[in-house]
């Protein structure tokens, strides 16, 4: 039999996951806040539905990845969410980025009806989304994984079961706590070569070849020298997950110093206005720090 897969959440990353989940010959049903979004998913083969409660229903796994804790909590456990709709033997999915305390709190709610649960967060950004390149760690029963990778095998080109339910978001965390210290090394290496009056792409050929190399310092790099502060992932998404991280750690009484000067330097971007932009956009606070110029005034923020 067909799974059917119900999916939550038509952003600037579920807006392209679920199409790849369609192509590989699931029937898919779609909902999103913004009806818009779920107008142009029907347009390309989705079916709809009025509520979480209603997709839950038609669905034999549902996804969901929307933008934080508070918003997961209310398609799955509100009014009419998921688990109002969800019969026994459903496997719920969430691939949105939060706390693992939090996670393992659904978890011990769909259980009681009857639904498995999968922490599934995801690394890649709109690239991966749009090639069906992304990372997935996954949290959870490893004969649960076995029956959803069908649905999952489509988005990705790496799908690791990292442990227990909230594995997956704490490896996930992991990630965001490397992808910020990437950062501001980056943002800090052009800072210090513009005011040292260096070449920036003769630095940045030479960087990204060596030790300090990194995939921000490859793909972020270019795109700062041209003025292209654009969101593959935004300022708003990196800083609430950066918080969310602190919270974890602060839960842990473990002190993350790095991080934490990185989540505040994203809030500096956010008060110039840079909310929406590329995380690299954090390099806005270093040209105001050292007075300096690297991104033309009319771009970003």
């Amino acid at each position: 039999m067909t799974l059917r897969v119900g999916f939550i959440g038509l952003g600037i990353m579920g807006r392209s996951m679920w199409q790849h989940i369609y192509r590989a010959g699931f029937p898919v049903t779609v909902w999103n806040r913004t009806r818009s979004k779920v107008d142009e998913a029907v347009q390309l083969g989705a079916k709809p539905a009025n509520s979480p409660k209603e997709l839950a229903e038609k669905s034999d796994i549902i996804i969901t990845i929307v933008g934080d804790t508070p918003d997961v909590l209310e398609v799955v456990e509100g009014e009419n969410g998921v688990l109002k709709g969800a019969r026994p033997g459903a496997i719920f999915i969430d691939m949105s980025t939060i706390s693992p305390d939090t996670t393992r709190q659904i978890a011990a709610h769909a259980r009681e009806k009857g639904v498995s649960m999968l922490d599934a967060p995801v690394s890649g950004g709109d690239v991966g989304a749009r090639q069906g390149t992304l990372s997935i760690m996954v949290g959870g029963e490893a004969e649960v994984l076995e029956k959803a990778l069908p649905v999952l095998e489509p988005m990705a080109k790496s799908i690791v079961h990292c442990g227990p339910i909230g594995a997956g978001q704490t490896v996930k965390a992991c990630n965001q706590i490397l992808c910020g210290l990437n950062l501001l090394g980056m943002v800090e290496a052009f800072a210090f070569a513009k005011k040292a009056g260096v070449d920036l792409e003769k630095m940045l050929e030479v960087t990204t070849q060596g030790a300090g190399g990194s995939w921000a310092l490859s793909n972020y790099g270019p795109r700062i020298i041209k003025g292209d502060l654009a969101p593959g992932f935004s300022v708003r998404f990196q800083q609430k997950d950066l918080r969310i991280v602190l919270q974890e750690a602060e839960r842990m009484n473990l002190p993350l110093l790095g991080t934490a000067v990185v989540q505040q330097l994203l809030r500096s971007v956010q008060a110039l206005g840079g909310n929406e932009d590329g995380t690299h956009a954090l390099i806005r606070v270093m040209e105001q720090l050292g007075q300096i110029e690297i991104v033309p005034k009319e771009k970003g923020c």
